[in-house]
């Protein structure tokens, strides 16, 4: 049989799939980043199932204990506490070693905090998008991040901790101030919070902190060449009578560039 990896709900217990449900009900064994958490997922739904272990901190002994069970054809499922198993959650390394031993590993997708929260954040591009797991800590890390993002002309999508998104928040809006972003907070749970603003603006919103999961998604950077386009449409507004201020906030609501380096390359 071969090992399923299986996608649980990021909240809402209702939102696991039926294959999911099956294959935890058929499974000799589910793989639980917390036992106790999984429990209440099998236990809403009515299903009887052996549970083991298997997170960030036994994942190593675990792997090398479950590859002969897998090998015998004992049918193994994953999930880990929310999502899919493997995205910044445990699972990787088992799924690696399976498909090395010549496995067959099958992968059930469902709920995903990252597409949920880019969806919800209203800033989809048309170019795709870019997931970076956690953000980076320390300041210095940070701030190379943002001048590395400012350069992306496409959304970004990051999970961060309750305790750093304040920290986090602050230092990016050093270098991106006048980014679009949003801030998804307990998604799809019965506290859903969806802040969007510009990431100076967020920043000041959640400066005493915030609690639950959160998922960041930072709207699309800029290219140079469409940095050269607003500059432009800024003189087109001076030239047309439009206050200088009021010309650089509109261009830059509109594309994206920093309000403050717009009204300043027009002086």
């Amino acid at each position: 049989m071969p090992l399923a990896v299986c996608a649980t709900p990021i909240g809402n217990l209702e939102d696991v799939t039926l294959r999911v449900l099956s294959e935890l009900a058929e499974a000799d064994v589910v793989l639980c980043e917390d036992t106790r958490h999984t429990r209440k997922l099998l236990d809403r739904h009515g299903i009887q199932a052996r549970v083991l272990s298997y997170h960030r901190h036994n994942e190593a002994k675990r792997t090398a204990e479950l590859l002969p069970r897998l090998e015998a054809g004992e049918r193994i499922a994953l999930v880990s506490d929310s999502g899919l198993p493997g995205i910044s959650d445990p699972g990787s390394r088992l799924v690696a070693a399976a498909l090395e031993a010549g496995l067959e590993v099958t992968v059930l997708p469902g709920p995903s905090a990252v597409e949920t929260a880019l969806v919800a954040s209203g800033l989809v591009g048309e170019d795709g998008y870019q997931f970076l797991g956690f953000f980076p800590r320390g300041e210095r890390a940070l701030l190379a991040l943002g001048e590395e993002l400012a350069r992306r002309p496409w959304p970004v999508v990051a999970f961060e901790s309750p305790q750093r998104l304040a920290g986090s928040l602050a230092v990016l809006a050093r270098v991106v101030p006048d980014r679009p972003a949003a801030v998804c907070r307990e998604l799809t749970k019965r506290f859903e919070e969806v802040a969007r603003g510009t990431v100076s603006e967020l920043a000041g919103r959640f400066e005493g902190g915030a609690k639950g999961e959160v998922t960041v998604v930072l709207g699309a950077g800029v290219a140079e060449r469409d940095e050269a386009g607003a500059v432009a449409a800024v003189a087109e507004l001076l030239d047309a009578g439009v206050p200088r201020r009021q010309a650089a906030e509109l261009v830059a609501r509109l594309t994206g560039v920093a309000r403050n380096r717009l009204y300043k390359t027009s002086l």
